[in-house]
């Protein structure tokens, strides 16, 4: 069986034939820091009461936590956005899995700092059905400790390739989250929570089902 993370090390190997070492290792320099900023420690825990929001859709619509908890274990995806290829990745395999979650009776939601209309064009090109729900600045993502501000050196490299991230999220901060997975309970506890500074690294979403149903 070809799990998520597997399909993730396929990328990363596709980009280290194609892309120039000295080009690699600007990302690895950004993963080494993150990882040595302890952010990874400092996430909102297991156990914790999640922050409640209300973000808009991909179509202006008002997304509340509240209502959607209501109804049963909600999956909270952060993501950093549609030029990411990893994120993309992931959330085609968790939009593979939609139907069970729904069986199941729990809900599921992604967020990111990117605008509303970047969200479209990403639900759109990769038939999301989960709600994608946009968080200015990261405001949302930095409640639950999984926010960073992009390095003045990467953020150079990434423009020197034509990744605009102020363009992309509408906003000049350069604010990005952590790749992150949350359960939360009907209670509104977290059940799941797991993040890591390394973006190539993701929490499979069979584990993460398995907590919300616990949950449930």
């Amino acid at each position: 069986m070809t799990t998520l993370q597997d399909r993730l090390d396929e990328i990363t190997a596709r980009t280290r034939e194609l892309v120039q070492a000295e080009r690699l290792a600007v990302g690895e320099r950004a993963v080494e820091e993150l990882f040595a900023s302890g952010i990874e420690g400092r996430i909102l825990p297991v156990g914790a009461l999640a922050p409640e929001f209300a973000l808009n859709d991909s179509r202006g619509r008002l997304v509340r936590s509240a209502d959607m908890l209501a109804l049963g274990p909600l999956v909270v995806k952060f993501s950093r956005g549609r030029w990411c290829p990893y994120c993309v990745t992931e959330l085609e395999a968790w939009r593979d899995l939609y139907g069970t979650i729904r069986e199941r009776g729990a809900l599921m939601v992604a967020i990111g700092p990117q605008t509303e209309r970047q969200n479209d064009f990403m639900a759109d090109q990769h038939g999301l059905p989960f709600p994608v729900l946009s968080d200015p600045g990261c405001a949302l993502a930095e409640k639950f400790g999984v926010a960073y501000t992009v390095p003045e050196y990467l953020r150079e490299y990434y423009l020197s390739i034509l990744l605009n991230v102020p363009f992309v999220n509408g906003e000049a901060s350069w604010r990005l989250p952590l790749p992150a997975t949350y359960v939360i309970s009907p209670a509104g506890r977290v059940v799941l929570a797991e993040a890591h500074a390394d973006f190539r690294v993701r929490a499979e979403p069979e584990e993460a089902l398995a907590a919300a149903f616990r949950s449930a």
